[in-house]
């Protein structure tokens, strides 16, 4: 009988696209295993574009919230599934509690928080061996003597692949067209301003674009609304009729249809940069505070930006010298450069 495998998914956007990764490799190596994925309610559309996912399980649980009670519910009603293996992509302990809960047989995870007992199959991780964020999610598809092989299928992972939806209903309701080609925006980042890439360069690059005859569209959350108003704010007014925040406008599933029409991309290193790299867009990301070395865009047709200077990168929320050089020093002039022809037609 093919396995049933329960997946405990992350809580963020890029790190959900690149736990595509794993389901792929799943699927690859396990022929007919049925995948199932428990994970925030915020990310059912997102799973709903993957096919490897046969099913998925939303969490209504607020983040960081423990609800011992409700995740005991929850694995009580999954018990009934009979899963063979559960597979934990968070450290954290109360991730663990949900496969215990199901008495789930095998139950698979790094080592991290004080979860011995609840994981019976513990990892401990050699960073210097799985250096990338996906390399770490594909290496539980593997059993612990076969770690090395995360690496080598494929090689040295697959990249995530999102189906897209009909976008028909989403471009009636804000207004756009494509007849013009898009450049998509995505300016935010939930981790804080050190990841984010200035208002102004973000602007001067919608100008020069938009002088060309392209138009722009700004992604994000309603967080990110804001700094979208900020770059419209800096572009020349007569330019304005054709940028569109839909920042904090759209739900998940409408961006993520919207940015598969994009014809190039320019991101901060957020969610929305691997979704656009799973969509199969043209892509510049910009990196500041974070490394392309661990969470890059999984796509042959990303480039990645950076200065590389002495300071970074430091992996905090805010620059702790306070001067953010990493992103300010970096001008549109480079992010320019590393554009794909826009006059492309999206494929």
């Amino acid at each position: 009988m093919p396995e049933k495998i329960l997946i405990i998914g992350p809580a963020w956007v890029g790190d959900m696209v690149m736990a595509q990764s794993l389901f792929m490799t799943l699927k690859a190596t396990r022929p007919g295993v049925e995948l199932h994925v428990a994970a925030p309610k915020w990310s059912e559309p997102l799973l709903a574009r993957m096919p490897e996912v046969d099913r998925s399980i939303g969490m209504d649980l607020a983040h960081g919230q423990l609800g011992v009670g409700a995740r005991f519910k929850l694995g009580r009603t999954l018990a009934q599934e009979a899963y063979d293996q559960a597979i934990l992509l968070p450290n954290s302990l109360k991730s663990a509690l949900v496969p215990f809960f199901a008495g789930i047989p095998v139950r698979t995870g790094w080592r991290g928080e004080s979860r011995y007992g609840l994981i019976n199959d513990m990892r401990r991780l050699d960073k210097a061996a799985l250096p990338l964020m996906v390399d770490r999610f594909n290496a539980l598809a593997f059993d612990k003597d076969r770690i090395g092989a995360a690496t080598d299928f494929p090689a040295p992972h697959p990249e995530p692949r999102l189906v897209r939806q009909d976008p028909a209903a989403a471009l009636a309701q804000f207004g756009l067209a494509v007849e013009r080609p898009v450049l998509a925006l995505c300016p935010g980042a939930e981790f804080g301003p050190s990841k984010r890439w200035p208002e102004t360069h973000y602007a001067e690059t919608a100008t020069r674009l938009l002088e060309e005859g392209h138009q722009v569209w700004i992604f994000g959350s309603a967080k990110d609304r804001a700094v979208g108003e900020a770059v419209i704010a800096t572009v020349p007014e007569h330019l304005r009729a054709q940028i569109f925040n839909l920042a904090g406008a759209t739900t998940l599933g409408q961006a993520i249809d919207l940015l598969g029409l994009a014809d190039a991309v320019i991101s901060n290193d957020s969610g929305l940069m691997h979704v656009a790299a799973a969509l199969d867009r043209p892509l510049v990301a910009v990196y500041g505070s974070t490394s392309p070395f661990f969470t890059p865009p999984l796509s042959s047709r990303a480039s990645t930006v950076q200065l590389g200077i002495e300071c970074s990168p430091c992996f905090k929320r805010e620059c702790p010298l306070g001067h953010h050089r990493c992103m300010r020093d970096l001008g549109a002039d480079r992010v320019l450069a590393a554009l794909p022809n826009l006059s492309a037609t999206a494929s």
